[in-house]
Parts: C-alpha cells; structure tokens; sequence
C-alpha cells in the first residue's frame, strides 16, 4: 500500500515511524514532514492545511491510505475532499470532527448524551458573560469555542481573572474567530490522564492512557505549551478503569455523534480529570496527542494500516487492537524561551548515537548544510525511552537526552515522576465511577 501521512511534528514522525514497519506498506509520503520523518518516508513540500494541496498530492502519487495527524486539517474538512476523490482516510469528517473544533458543540452533545463532565456555560455575547463570572465568585475555567493551537483554556481563580480571560477572546479577539465563543466551565480537581480509542463509526477498540506535562517547568510550574513530555501506563490505569471508561465515556460519545448521523471514524482522544466523583472528561479531541502519541503509537502491537483501514472500513469489530504491556516515557527537548520568543537554525548533535531502549521522534528540525539537522521551532525532539517499568524507562529516556545538544536546549527533568513520586494518585473504587487520593512515597519530591 502507498500512504501519505499529513503534518510535520513529533506526532506525524511517530505516526510515519509506526505506519513503515506493517509488511501492507510499499511506499510512504509525509505531507509537511521535518528532519525525522524524511529518514523513514519522502517528505512533500506542502503545508499540511492547504486541503486541495493534499488531496492533490495523494492522487499524484496514487495514495491508497491518507492518515491525518493534525486537528486542523481534519476541521477544515480533508477528509471529507478525499472521500470526495475515493482516496480512504484516516481521521473524522469535518461535522465529526467539531468535537474538538468546537467545545460548545462538544459539551452539548455530552451533555445530551449523559456523558460526566463540568457544569457549563456558552456565551456568543461579552456582556453575559462578565455577568456570569462575576455573580459566580469561584475559580472557572474559560475556554475559546475553537481550535487555538492548544492555548485557548485558561485556568482561573477568581472573578477578575476570568473576566480578563473573557475579554481576551471576546474584545481583544486574541484567538480571533476561534474566540467569539466562549465555554464557561466548572472548576473540577485530580490528575489528568489521557485516553484513546480507535472507532469505526459505531465501534471502539481497547483503550490506551498516557499523562502529560503541560507546563514547561519542573513541577509544573509556568506557563503552558504543547507539552514538555508524556508517559504510559499510569500506575493507576486498569482493566477496571478502561473498562468504565470505555462504557460510560467513550462509547456513548460515538453512539451520539452516530445518532445526529456524524459517524465517527478515527483517533478519539479524551482528556478526563479524575475526580474525587469519578472520571469527567476536560475535552476531546480528534486526533493522537502529541506529545502522547510519541509513546502511545510504539505500544501498539496491531498492524497500524490495518487497524486504520478497518476504522476506515466499518469492520473494527473484527480487527482485534492489542497494545503492549511495556513502560515509555517520552521527554521533549525545546528551543530556549519556549513558549515565548526563541531562535532556530542552530545544529543539532548527539542525534547519530544508538542508545539501547530509546527512540528520538523529530518535531521541529530541519535538514542543515551537508548532512546536518537544524533546530525549526519550539519544540525540537520527543526523546523516548522503554522499559520493564517506568523508572526504567525514565532513566533510559534521559540516558538518551543527555547524549543530544543544540543552542538552548531545554527540558524538563521531572518528566515520568507522576508515579515515582512528587505526585498524589489516584485509586478507582471496584466500580472506577470513584475514587481516592493517595499519597505515593516511593521517593521524595521533587
């Protein structure tokens, strides 16, 4: 089979990674693509959200799968262009794929399907919404309607921050369109973790759950990017909790997009909050995480493409998902002020060393003069490690990071500590809907 991936971050070097080693691929195109992904595939100089640029590619080059790794070109509608052109895609329609596009959307159809989440508001007018937060008094969380590159949430404290997070999408129209709505939200408490499924338009494979750090310092502390670093399994994920999770959240989710005639077909992605009540999810998406995808996608024991075609082809119920039971902690390398200004184009070293039980996924690189590779954006490289465990994989993944350097380089040094240490956990009842802290004090923390 000839596939085109499309995108050009860590996501879509692991998703290209992944894809080239089923025996069903011939031929392997990334559309966009970086430094990593020409090692495994041939990288097209098109931007992965020109959706008649793609679509005219994989006709070009006579593509019999397209996998769409971005949430971008799956809202403007590139898979709904290739159905159009009888090329098969993988990822949801358009209508579908407002589940992330659009978070007013996605908490009504939750919330008319029973589907645990925050108490909510949406508001299309400034005026009503100020009121709103005012009267409340409480922390909120307020939220852009649209897609805004993963900086769109703000977490408040108070009135007088959620008033300013208001009027930033309302007035100042800092996230332009995607800010003319906004979704109001309950301020919920627990660990995050990361769910995802593989869906057909009625059914959903086994889940897998990662957790992420989205602030860019140790601890968890200042602002918040793309993510600095992933890990999978959580010492707290279970038969149990999946098998919850899966009735009460994923399931029903796709039933009710089916039911509105929006089947769903492709990654779902569920970010929960694991709450004293139960599981309640924070948002979907419709695509791989990324940083998550980076140790999520090498635990999949099933043969990529046809896992994808099956989804693709309505017959998901026939295609068994099997993940591996194995440890990854993923460790992002960003360029220095990230995510505030920063500079690229310096070289990068270290990239040629082969370090046992350790992977380096590409994100923002380029090819530099000669044979070398060049720093292109904030985040540069998701290093990952394996292991029995996760402290294995922890010390192997910055086992890996320290042989790596380029001009500000920077990480995070804490990344994989959630279940070592320095974090609560969090212990499901028989029936996963509650649950408890527990404190963890395996080490010190950090």
């Amino acid at each position: 089979m000839r596939v085109l991936v499309v995108g050009s971050g860590g996501r879509e070097h692991a998703l290209a990674w992944r894809l080239k080693q089923s025996p069903q691929v011939s031929g392997l195109w990334v559309a966009g693509g970086n430094a990593g992904t020409a090692q495994v595939a041939v990288n097209l100089d098109i931007n992965p959200e020109d959706v008649p640029a793609v679509v005219s590619a994989a006709r070009e080059h006579r593509i019999d799968l397209v996998v769409v790794g971005p949430e971008a070109p799956l809202a403007n509608g590139l898979a709904d262009e290739l159905d159009a052109a009888g090329i098969p895609a993988f990822g949801p329609s358009a209508a579908a794929a407002r589940i992330e596009a659009s978070k007013g959307f996605a908490r009504d159809l939750m919330a008319e399907a029973g589907i645990p989440g925050p108490e909510y508001r949406v508001f299309r007018e400034a005026r009503p919404a100020l009121d709103f937060v005012a009267s409340h008094g409480g922390p909120l969380v307020v939220k852009a309607d649209g897609l805004a590159a993963g900086k769109g949430v703000t977490v408040c404290r108070g009135p007088e921050e959620a008033a300013m997070a208001v009027s930033a999408c309302m007035s100042d129209r800092v996230f332009e369109a995607s800010g003319e709505t906004v979704v109001i939200e309950e301020f919920l408490t627990g660990p995050e973790i990361s769910v995802f499924a593989f869906c057909d338009g009625e059914n959903v494979s086994a889940l897998a759950a990662a957790c992420d750090y989205k602030q860019v310092g140790d601890g968890d502390q200042g602002p918040n990017t793309g993510g600095m670093g992933s890990f999978s399994p959580p010492a707290f994920w279970s038969s149990d909790l999946a098998g919850w999770i899966g009735d009460a959240i994923i399931k029903p989710t796709v039933r009710a997009l089916a039911g509105r005639g929006i089947p769903y077909r492709g990654t779902l992605y569920a970010g929960l909050m694991l709450t004293p009540e139960g599981p309640r999810v924070l948002e979907f998406n419709c695509r791989f995480g990324d940083p998550e995808a980076q140790v999520i996608l090498p635990l999949l024991d099933s043969d990529p493409v046809e896992v994808m075609l099956a989804c693709v082809e309505g017959r998901l119920s026939k295609t068994p998902v099997v993940w591996r039971d194995e440890a990854r902690v993923g460790v992002v390398m960003t360029s220095g002020g990230y995510p505030g200004h920063y500079e690229t184009g310096f070289a990068i070293s270290g990239l040629e060393w082969d370090i046992p039980n350790t992977m380096v996924f590409h994100a923002g690189t380029k090819a530099g003069p000669g044979e070398s590779v060049v720093t292109a954006g904030g985040r540069v490289l998701t290093v990952t490690g394996w292991g029995e465990s996760l402290e294995e994989a922890r010390a192997n993944a910055y086992r890996r990071v320290e042989t790596i350097s380029f001009l500000g380089a920077y990480y995070r040094r804490d990344i994989g500590r959630a279940d070592i240490g320095g974090r609560d956990a969090w212990e499901p009842t028989a029936s996963g809907k509650e649950g408890t802290w527990l404190p963890n004090p395996a080490t010190p923390n950090s």
